[in-house]
């Protein structure tokens, strides 16, 4: 990823992130997001969604994060992040950027991360491609 690609994800929160279904299918969700310090895209999500189980039977993805006809697709391998401290850690990236707020304190969300059964989802892009 270059530094263009880089900036306009870091600009951006909400994208489309289409996965795989069981007959071969697409399967789209409209999703927020985080970005790593490697450049991976986070996103938590809840572990009984379309989204989750078609990456957990194909763990690869496509996401696009729009701006008009501006857009930026990127696609790879997803990991699938179900255990704590890392699902704490990740989710609670995702809710200071989605929330535009501070970010909370990890060990404080994990009852609420296991009540609403969420886990974490992170791309890990290995082709990606801007359209201006």
């Amino acid at each position: 990823m270059n530094d263009q690609e880089r900036a306009f994800l870091d600009d951006h929160v909400w994208a489309v992130l289409a996965t795989t279904r069981r007959d071969g299918s697409p399967q789209q969700s409209m999703i927020g997001y985080a970005v790593d310090a490697e450049g991976r895209i986070v996103v938590s999500t809840k572990s009984f969604t379309a989204k989750w189980h078609n990456l957990v039977r194909q763990s690869r993805a496509s996401l696009t994060v729009a701006d008009g006809r501006i857009h930026l697709v990127l696609t790879g391998p997803v990991e699938c992040i179900t255990d704590d401290p890392e699902r704490a850690e990740l989710t609670a990236d995702v809710f200071a950027v989605l929330s535009g707020q501070e970010r909370p304190d990890p060990s404080s969300i994990v009852s609420m991360l296991d009540d609403q059964r969420r886990t974490v989802l992170r791309l890990t892009p290995d082709t990606t491609h801007f359209h201006e």
